[in-house]
């Protein structure tokens, strides 16, 4: 199939041969965030990229554009149009499980409707030997037949009430329309009644419990293998042609999008944060010409002084151009460009990604000593830190050798250069309804795909672990070289000196060694279980013993992909919790389905997952509004039950 320049919605899944694609993809991940796709390499230009590598839309999800998504923009070279081949239709695409898992969701045994079912069925019991009872007593008194079957059909009627259903189903009605005064839309009415019973509530972090964006903190550069002073702007002229500057000018994904620039909101705000500005080539220049036609970034005049803007030449004419992008890997956790400075012969290296490996990837000599300790004092206070390494390529490496070139071999021998610090702000209202939960006797959990050490100290912040309470990181290994599955605790505070050789400590042995340490320590500290989510699914498939004890105490649930969320609303739903879930996207899908009551912050497509809906993405009218409705309504049913059933 050609995908139009002006943009479609795809109308199934396809693997993209030619050209590139920018598209939003916000109806299936939730991530407003449109996302650039590259066609599939071939495997006869580029053999040591591709190898015998069999394609898989999971794993190439960069070349592959999904059914329902958005394709904004297109861009084609030298001629050749963008092009796709299907791959799958109707239910079988990614939108179609979507739809399928909507339409037709596991089933949730509600214990509130299995128990008024058990009760109406006693009432049936007591109804039928009132029954007997009267059509007994009346033959032997001799009483007239209609007489019989009028007061013996009145037994029924009075102990089985009639009009309890009405009266349930006016209190729903009367629920909703309150709810949607407040902006809360619900799809689902019989969850009303559940709400008012929620004892357990699981947060997504980014977006809901935090801001949407990044603000960045401050930059900490490294100069001979020593952290410098932590610098608050990127943009002063000392650094205006500084190798960490340039990284930052050039190692992103950023894209145009009718002249606005548009991207991952981190890449954006780094990109901001220095002040340059980045130029494309036009719709035509690259239908003319070929694809290593670079994308160029340069400074804007007014980063330089005044004094030297009409005589410095050389400076306001410095531009680099980005000649070849590997685009950014969850897998690998980095990202890498090839660049070059105008006017220079040879290229350079730069790239982002996870500090932990972007060191590994570095020169040891280059890095500094206190690297982990640096480290760990920003994630502590819930930063999110970006590591940037560089280094000068070879003079014989072409432009052409360039495009060919394996990434590994450009991701090797690097210099490190320092941190980015970006900060993720909590909303202004996550504290206080997190204290009113609390009050209210309800548990919160936080479930994100953030880092674990980010998450802890969010929850701290918020108020979901207080300061004086410990948090112990389950760490599970898989079977491996013989060896049979394991896990290792320890504390989140020694979280850097754990090493894989830390004692496993066997599941009968966790209330004795970590939770009970002592009588007054009880009393005074309590316990947090944190995990990540490849130790989750680890635990559930060797440990399923631990996973009730994992659960009753378990507060942070880091790095959890959509089906681990939905999994761990249904591990807490069977240890006799009422669960509620807030998130505000596609990724949250199923566990909003899953949980009892499951509220979305987002108006998007997907949100029609969610029983319920708010038009105002804030955890405040959500979370605080829902359940004293819905425990007001269960007042109303309980009295109109009450009198129905008292006049009986």
């Amino acid at each position: 199939m050609l995908i139009p320049s002006n943009g479609t919605i795809m109308p199934c899944d396809a693997v993209l041969l030619s050209g590139t694609c920018i598209v939003n993809e916000s109806m299936l991940t939730g991530e407003s965030v449109p996302v650039t796709k590259i066609n599939l390499p071939n495997p006869s230009e580029y053999p040591k990229a591709m190898g015998d590598e069999i394609y898989s839309p999971e794993v190439h999800k960069r070349h592959t554009l999904f059914c329902g998504t958005n394709v904004i923009q297109t861009r084609f070279y030298t001629g050749e149009l963008v092009k796709a081949l299907v791959l799958r239709t109707g239910f079988s695409t990614a939108k179609g499980q979507l739809v399928r898992s909507i339409l037709y969701p596991k089933p949730t045994d509600f214990k509130l409707y299995r128990d008024a079912y058990l009760f109406l069925l006693s009432l049936v019991v007591v109804a039928g030997i009132g029954f007997l009872y009267t059509v007994v007593n009346s033959i032997l008194n001799e009483v007239p037949a209609h007489t019989i079957i009028i007061e013996s059909l009145d037994i029924i009627t009075i102990t089985v009430p009639p009009a309890l259903p009405a009266a349930m189903t006016a209190g729903i009605v009367y629920a909703q329309r309150r709810l949607k005064k407040i902006g809360i839309f619900c799809i689902s009415p019989q969850r009303i009644n559940i709400c008012g019973q929620l004892n357990l509530v699981c947060f997504d972090k980014t977006g809901t419990l935090t801001e949407d964006g990044l603000d960045l903190w401050g930059i900490q550069r490294v100069e001979n293998a020593r952290f410098l002073l932590p610098e608050e702007r990127a943009c002063s002229e000392s650094l205006l042609k500084s190798e960490f500057v340039a990284c930052m000018a050039t190692c992103h994904s950023l894209t145009k999008i009718e002249g606005v620039l548009s991207g991952d909101p981190l890449d954006l705000k780094m990109f901001e944060a220095i002040g340059w500005i980045l130029e494309e080539a036009t719709e035509e220049e690259t239908a003319l010409h070929n694809r290593i036609m670079p994308t160029v970034v340069r400074p804007s005049k007014q980063l330089f002084p005044e004094s030297k803007q009409a005589t410095n030449q050389e400076m306001t004419s410095y531009e680099i151009g980005i000649v070849r992008q590997f685009p950014f890997s969850s897998v690998l956790q980095r990202m890498c460009v090839i660049a070059r400075v105008l006017g220079e012969k040879r290229m350079d290296a730069y790239m982002k990604g996870a500090p932990e490996v972007i060191a590994s990837l570095c020169k040891q000599e280059t890095v500094p000593v206190d690297f982990e300790r640096v480290l760990e004092e920003y994630t502590k206070q819930g930063f999110r830190v970006i590591a940037l390494a560089h280094r000068k390529l070879e003079s014989k490496l072409t432009w052409h050798k360039v495009q060919t070139i394996n990434r590994d071999a450009i991701e090797s021998n690097m210099d490190f250069m320092g941190l980015i610090i970006m900060q993720n702000k909590l909303k202004q209202e996550t504290p206080a309804v997190l204290e009113d939960l609390h009050k209210a006797n309800i548990r919160t959990v936080m479930v994100t795909g953030d880092n674990m050490l980010t998450a802890i100290s969010v929850a701290r912040d918020c108020g979901m672990i207080l300061p004086q309470d410990k948090v112990i990181i389950a760490e599970a290994l898989p079977p491996k070289d013989g060896q049979a599955a394991r896990i290792n605790w320890h504390y989140a505070d020694t979280l850097a000196k754990c090493t894989s050789s830390s004692p496993a400590i066997n599941s009968e042995d966790i209330p004795v060694k970590l939770v009970h340490e002592s009588l007054e320590d009880l009393q005074m500290t309590k316990y947090h279980f944190a995990m990540n989510g490849k130790s989750f699914a680890v635990i559930l498939e060797h440990f399923q013993d631990l996973v009730p004890k994992l659960v009753l105490h378990g507060t942070v649930f880091a790095r959890m992909a959509p089906d681990q969320k939905t999994q761990l609303v249904e591990a807490l739903q069977n240890v006799d919790y009422y669960v509620g879930m807030c998130g505000d996207g596609a990724n949250d899908c199923g566990a909003l389905k899953r949980a009892h009551g499951g509220i979305s912050l987002s108006e998007l497509e997907a949100s029609v997952a969610s029983p319920f809906t708010s038009r105002t993405p804030s955890i405040s009218c959500n979370l605080f509004c829902i359940p004293s409705i819905s425990i007001c309504l269960n007042l109303m049913s309980l009295k109109e039950f009450g009198d129905v059933f008292n006049c009986s």
